[in-house]
């Protein structure tokens, strides 16, 4: 026995050294001991206060965190950025797997690890490179220990907003936070009540009204409430409603720049839920639109939450268009103290937490990958540059199995593009990751220049989460949601319409169409028009009502505000509308030529084999009925697509090219100034005793008018880059064109009256030349104007240009005056003829007279051999029929 109890006595001693050492290391690493820091909020709805307990644990105070994956740890490295965190290692070895509702726990540091070692302590799950939130341990007085996401108290006012707050005593001022699940499209308000009401009112109430711009920054103005109803500047120049402070001041300069006394601090959305941080004086020099908040007394204050309309030409600010129903979810009155301090329970959980842009993948739609800064990344910490499809940024992307996907990659030679199964990217493999390669690699690469195009094939096997990303660089892209069967499926054709924000699908059956329309961005409604601009065009429009149903129909629009818009009895069948994370889609069949008569929709005809011009617009939201300032879009797009319905294909209207300007005004100099300006000099010039003057306008201008006909063709075929038969524009003009050609051809061959040995030669060929001459001449020339109606009907049909129907009433008066003329010119030369002018023969359908000298050349103006040939008389007889 006394054998065995000294090995045990001898073991314990060689292994305490050790224990020993780490105890003593533990214990002498205690400079950061009491040291206390926030942390810093990236995702997951991260909260909590660090204090260094001693040289191996720390303390989480109030620790607030959605449940990552089962590889989340808190971790230690160099910095918060993508780098430093993937050189790190885990801190602790408690996972960070489970959802934490504001609890204070200890943590111990990993063996061997101390505070040294840990400057950026962070809530970091390696397997996806996810940064939850950090916090930098230092001594150093200058680092940051106030996290904008952090406050002294807290109060639920509904089961999906929370009111943060920090009093400032030292400065009577007050910073408040407000905490929303909602859309990035909604608006968020807070203030304090009026006090002295005998009963909670928002009138005379004071609030800041929050929420993120289109470009998803935040903001905070002051508003003040004087009606239950829009903001509206009424025509006397008073207004009431929900306004910005400023806009009651609007006509003074000095009181509209004093009157805005809320100032943005900070704001972000994360994980689905909004949060913007404000700072107010608690009184307000302003008297007459603050309301003095009281630090130890309960007040009333009033809350909701709505969609936001953003500013527009006609309303240059944010306006809340209501709170909605019912109340205490969508808005209400609470009684606060803000000297009380309070806390609210757990992290606030949104149930839609993919926030960024979507994008359903089409077939035979190519998906643009481009690469752009990054701004909104949703999974933090990200490089500078990330990937944008289809100008979105970092999208979540949606595809179907059994349905091909295209990429035209232009991100880049340094970037180029693979579908993968790690969430990292970057070539995983270089990482000692394993992963799989769906698509792509080192060759799927391209500038916008020569893009790389990539196509993939999702099957049964792929599984539902998949990732695009760059090669070389990780964390450039986001996920892919691999589903099964959609709108693909069910339509023949589908097109993205202008700007990429809504796709256009459509089947052809017989005498109907069936349509359907999806926005790739959240909206309250969706507008499809069928026109040119949305005033005289025909739209249909799908919203979600408040009770949550769908509802499609139609109207035509004359008129630019809400009593322009009227609902039509069009026979709309199979209407759906719903609602796919926030963006709406709707579908509808529809005859293609209305069965009736007298009505305006009547008119509304879809012709399968005429281009059809599709616009769009998105709002906030929409209702049946009489419409509002309410029901009006905040984007729409910028110009109609040209659908070809049976191709199947579409292609953007252009605005008019200023070349093709250039091309049509040449052509119209050329056919509507030289060319009939050379045939009336060789008609009516010949009367005057001036020689051959009459021959040299001629020639020199229908010299001129070749030559620019010729450098017009030019710049049209240059800028459109070839020339194409396909348009009746292209037919004719081609045809008055060759005709204008053959003109100094037909010069140059022009049979002589007497031959070289003063013979005189049979008339017959000079009478047919004669002929053939003028009528192929006038012929060019009326060929010729028709070219100038289609062009600018062409234009009109490519490019919609608002200017085309005043340049055609504009060549049909110049028409008209040419006409004129010419009426004028006869009835002079008539009169010439009876009074025995010397000009007795000019009314012929000959372009020569008796009195021409058959020496003179169409092609020249000199005189060959006059002088020889002894003056002769030759009377030309018209041919006989």
């Amino acid at each position: 026995m006394a054998p065995l109890l000294l090995t045990l006595l001898l073991l314990l001693c060689l292994a305490s050294p050790p224990l020993a050492a780490a105890a003593a290391a533990c214990g002498t690493n205690t400079s950061l001991v009491g040291y206390e820091a926030d942390l810093w909020m990236s995702q997951h709805q991260l909260r909590g206060r660090v204090e260094v307990l001693d040289g191996c644990s720390f303390r989480v105070a109030a620790l607030d965190l959605l449940a990552g994956s089962a590889s989340a740890r808190w971790w230690r490295a160099e910095g918060p950025d993508l780098d430093s965190l993937a050189r790190g290692a885990p801190a602790a070895g408690d996972p960070l797997n489970r959802t934490f509702l504001s609890e204070s726990l200890v943590f111990r540091l990993l063996p061997g690890v101390s505070w040294p070692l840990v400057p950026v302590l962070a809530a970091f799950d390696p397997l996806t490179s996810s940064l939850f939130g950090f916090v930098r341990l230092s001594n150093d007085s200058s680092a940051d220990s106030e996290a904008p996401t952090m406050f002294d108290s807290c109060a639920q006012l509904s089961p999906r907003l929370r009111v943060r707050w920090t009093l400032h005593g030292t400065s009577d001022s007050i910073d408040i936070g407000l905490e929303a699940a909602v859309g990035s499209e909604y608006y968020i308000a807070f203030g304090w009540a009026a006090p002295g009401a005998p009963e909670p009112s928002m009138i005379g109430a004071d609030v800041a009204v929050t929420g993120f711009t289109e470009d998803g920054l935040p903001f905070a103005d002051d508003y003040y409430v004087t009606k239950y109803s829009e903001c509206t500047v009424r025509a006397d120049g008073a207004v009431e409603g929900v306004c910005p402070d400023t806009i009651y001041e609007q006509g003074n300069d000095t009181a509209a720049g004093a009157v805005n006394n809320t100032r943005l601090v900070y704001g972000h959305r994360r994980d689905g839920v909004s949060f913007v941080r404000f700072s107010r004086p608690l009184v307000s020099t302003d008297k007459k639109y603050d309301v003095p908040v009281n630090a130890t007394a309960n007040m009333t204050v009033i809350w909701a939450i709505g969609l936001l309309r953003p500013p527009d030409s006609l309303q240059p600010y944010y306006l809340p268009l209501g709170h909605g129903s019912p109340a205490g979810t969508a808005f209400g009155f609470a009684t606060l103290n803000v000297s009380a301090s309070g806390g609210c329970v757990g992290p606030l959980d949104a149930e839609d937490k993919e926030d960024q842009d979507r994008i359903t993948a089409e077939r035979n739609t190519p998906l643009v990958v481009t690469a752009g800064p990054s701004l909104h990344y949703p999974n933090p910490p990200n490089p500078d540059k990330v990937l944008y499809i289809n100008k979105k940024e970092a999208p979540l992307l949606k595809v179907e199995r059994g349905v091909p996907v295209t990429f035209s990659v232009e991100a880049g030679h340094d970037a180029p593009l693979y579908i993968t199964s790690d969430a990292v990217g970057g070539n995983a493999t270089s990482r000692n990751a394993t992963e799989v390669v769906f698509a792509g690699g080192a060759r799927a690469e391209g500038v916008p220049a020569a893009p790389a195009e990539l196509v993939w094939l999702p099957d049964r096997n792929t599984p539902d989460v998949v990732y695009y990303q760059s090669l070389y660089d990780p964390k450039m892209g986001w996920k892919i949601q691999v589903v099964d069967g959609g709108l693909s499926d069910m339509y023949n054709n589908s097109v993205l319409l202008d700007d990429q924000q809504v796709t256009f699908f459509w089947t052809l059956s017989g005498d109907s169409i069936n349509i359907a329309a999806r926005g790739e961005r959240k909206s309250g409604y969706l507008a499809v028009g069928f026109g040119s601009a949305m005033v005289n065009s025909y739209a249909y429009v799908g919203w979600i009502d408040g009770n949550g149903t769908g509802h499609v129909a139609s109207y035509f629009i004359d008129g630019e505000d809400g009593a322009g818009v009227h609902e039509t009895s069009e026979n709309l069948t199979h209407t759906r509308c719903r609602s796919e994370n926030g963006a709406i889609v709707f579908e509808l069949t529809r005859p293609l030529s209305p069965s009736c008569s007298g009505r305006v929709e009547c008119r509304n005809i879809v012709d399968p084999t005429t281009p059809l011009r599709v616009i769009w617009a998105m709002g906030s939201q929409w209702s049946s009925g009489q419409l509002t300032v309410s029901n009006m879009h905040s984007i729409t797009s910028n110009r109609p697509v040209r659908v070809l319905l049976l191709a199947g294909t579409a292609e953007a209207e252009e605005e008019l090219r200023p070349v093709l300007a250039v091309h049509g005004f040449m052509m119209f100099v050329a056919w509507g100034l030289l060319v009939p300006g050379g045939i009336m000099a060789a008609r009516y010039l010949k009367h005057l005793k001036s020689g051959d003057l009459w021959f040299q306008a001629h020639t020199y201008l229908q010299s001129s008018a070749m030559a620019v006909m010729f450098l017009g063709l030019l710049f049209a075929i240059a800028e459109l880059r070839g020339f194409s038969f396909k348009s009746t524009h292209a037919k004719i003009g081609t045809a008055a064109f060759v005709l204008a050609c053959l003109q100094p051809i037909n010069a140059y061959l022009r049979p002589h009256l007497l031959a070289e040995n003063g013979e005189i030669l049979p008339m017959k060929n000079r009478v047919i030349w004669e002929y053939l001459h003028i009528i192929t001449g006038r012929s060019a020339v009326v060929v010729g104007a028709i070219a100038l109606f289609t062009g600018l009907q062409h234009l009109g049909d490519r490019y919609g240009s608002k200017n085309i129907k005043g340049l055609t009433c504009g060549l049909i008066l110049w028409v008209v005056g040419v006409t004129l003329v010419v009426v004028y010119l006869e009835f002079m030369a008539a009169r010439r003829r009876r009074g025995g002018g010397a000009d007795d023969l000019s009314g012929k359908w000959v372009l020569g007279n008796t009195d021409e000298d058959d020496s003179v050349d169409l092609l020249q103006s000199t005189k060959m051999e006059s002088d020889s040939i002894e003056p002769m008389e030759v009377q030309l007889e018209p041919l006989k029929g």
